[in-house]
């Protein structure tokens, strides 16, 4: 009875939690977003799976300048059919031993469910389909764009002033993975950190969304 007692109150806990997480936005009262007014918005994508969420920024000289090292390490940034480059933060053992769901390990979900180090992984793609229900457009002033590409430039762990890719991990040849500042688990990991890098262009999350779907539900509604 006593278990009973106890796994009753957890979930009746983790429900609260997610319903919280969900409508209750944060920040609880919304900042003025950049007016943007005689500029070119900046389109950004939230790119979504069942667990995990990514963003892609346009592939062009703007965005770039925020990442000079991509070309360097190999990126091909330049191609002529490159449009999007898509940044991800997760964790180290999850990320880099599990390119494919058929591939998956128990360790790396340990791992994850536990705490562990963190990368980024960093995409360049040719153009989308906007029309995927799985990926999710704003447009961002660019006073706002500018702090969410910092953002995403200050999740990249630097040595010496230098970004750290790891060497022979890639899921293809137009993918890098590199050292991340911060560690990895569950209850804070990858959807967590997109909403928090979403929050630093003046937009409204909710207070802790560890599923995309969430997260996409909290935007749809506080950013109408």
């Amino acid at each position: 009875m006593r278990y009973l007692k106890w796994s009753i109150g957890c979930l009746i806990a983790i429900v609260f939690a997610v319903v919280a997480g969900t409508f209750v936005p944060r920040p609880l009262f919304p900042h003025a977003l950049a007016s943007g007014q005689g500029q070119a918005m900046r389109q950004v994508l939230v790119i979504s799976n069942p667990i995990h969420t990514d963003l892609a920024f346009p592939l062009d000289d703007q965005t770039l300048r925020y990442f000079p090292f991509l070309e360097d390490e190999g990126l091909p940034v330049r191609h002529p059919m490159a449009r999007w480059i898509i940044f991800g933060w997760g964790g180290r053992a999850f990320y880099l031993e599990t390119p494919t769901w058929s591939e998956l390990k128990p360790m790396p979900v340990v791992k994850s469910l536990t705490l562990d180090r963190s990368v980024m992984h960093v995409e360049v793609v040719g153009e989308l389909n906007l029309q995927n229900p799985a990926i999710y457009s704003l447009a961002i002033p660019p006073d706002d764009f500018d702090r969410m590409a910092r953002a995403v430039a200050g999740s990249f762990q630097l040595r010496n002033g230098a970004v750290q890719a790891i060497p022979d991990k890639s899921y293809g040849h137009s993918d890098r993975f590199f050292e991340a500042n911060g560690l990895f688990n569950a209850l804070l990991g990858c959807n967590t950190w997109t909403a928090s890098v979403l929050r630093q262009a003046g937009l409204r999350t909710g207070l802790w969304n560890p599923l995309p779907f969430l997260l996409i539900r909290s935007l749809s509604m506080f950013n109408g």
